[in-house]
């Protein structure tokens, strides 16, 4: 992602979404989900009742602070994975007054130049630098102003859920490259329940992740030259109990060619595009995924089980 939007070359953002919209399944990543609108609209999706896995989180969070903070080892450094407007964040900062720095880690570049801009007028005596990358591939980080002994991460959210769980084996080995024997990783975990619950959370009254879920192809519209109709598809979420996760698809209300970066892409009835997966877990199929590299120190869950906070530390 650059100032230009979406280029195209073989390892390129647009070559990974004609390649997927190409496949039999059509597939767009979630990633691409989040621009500057699309961010902004999620964050309003975090604000609704039916959208637990925020309002768990924040829970567990603030009914916990003193026990998760004090996992994480005076004078460190915490790199926030997807931070968007770094709320979750502020909590921590709050409460760890020796924190040597923060790198939050965002794809959307002008929404991310904001927060670091608000951050470092909030926290005047805190190190700040804010990296614009696709954390799912390499990317490196800033040299800090101080001294410090650890990493720590801090991927809030249930964001993990978005991978494929070989995907999700392959970023926790790359993120924990990172980290040195001892360092940390603070995780969001959505947690496996009854689906009506969660299915609830994906398909809103007030119509908020259609609209971030089509916002998708306004972006493709403006970025890779393309003329899709977001009103010719429809917002479909539903839980897929066999796999444990929701999939969130762009349904085709009827037979429709697309240009895409001057590629058609036919569309029959009914026909969709992937745009996320959200996996759930148990807490013993979560601590088996990660423990290649790291072990389960700490959990932390809400009142109703419904999520979890999970401290892990680098084997």
């Amino acid at each position: 992602m650059n100032k230009k939007g979406i280029e195209e070359n073989t390892s390129s953002p647009a070559f990974d979404i004609l390649e997927g919209l190409q496949k039999p399944q059509k597939s767009i990543s979630s990633k691409y989900l989040y621009d500057r609108k699309g961010s902004k609209l999620f964050e309003q999706i975090t604000q609704l009742e039916v959208y637990y896995p925020f309002r768990c989180e924040k829970e567990i969070l603030v009914n916990n602070i003193s026990e998760i903070t004090a996992c994480i080892p005076p004078h460190s450094v915490i790199i926030e994975l997807g931070s968007g407007n770094s709320r979750k964040m502020r909590l921590l900062l709050d409460h760890l007054p020796q924190l040597a720095g923060y790198i939050p880690v965002d794809i959307s570049k002008e929404y991310l130049a904001d927060i670091e801009k608000q951050l470092s007028a909030d926290y005047p005596d805190l190190f700040v630098k804010a990296v614009c990358a696709d954390y799912t591939r390499p990317f490196q980080l800033p040299a800090t102003e101080r001294d410090f002994k650890y990493y720590i991460i801090f991927y809030p959210g249930s964001t993990i859920g978005n991978f494929e769980p070989d995907e999700a084996r392959s970023f926790l080995k790359q993120m924990s490259r990172f980290l040195v024997t001892g360092g940390g990783f603070l995780i969001g975990v959505d947690l496996k329940k009854d689906p009506a619950i969660i299915e609830a959370a994906y398909n809103d009254e007030k119509g908020l992740t259609a609209a971030f879920n089509k916002n998708l192809l306004t972006r493709l519209n403006r970025e890779l030259n393309a003329d899709f109709n977001p009103d010719l598809f429809r917002h479909k979420a539903f839980y897929n109990s066999a796999e444990g996760r929701v999939e969130m698809h762009l349904e085709s209300t009827g037979e429709q060619v697309v240009e895409v970066n001057g590629t058609k892409i036919t569309f029959a009835k009914n026909e969709t595009i992937h745009t996320e997966n959200s996996y759930k877990y148990g807490l013993q199929e979560f601590e088996e995924l990660v423990s290649p590299w790291f072990s389960v120190q700490n959990v932390w869950l809400d009142k109703n089980e419904y999520f979890s906070v999970q401290y892990l530390v680098k084997e």
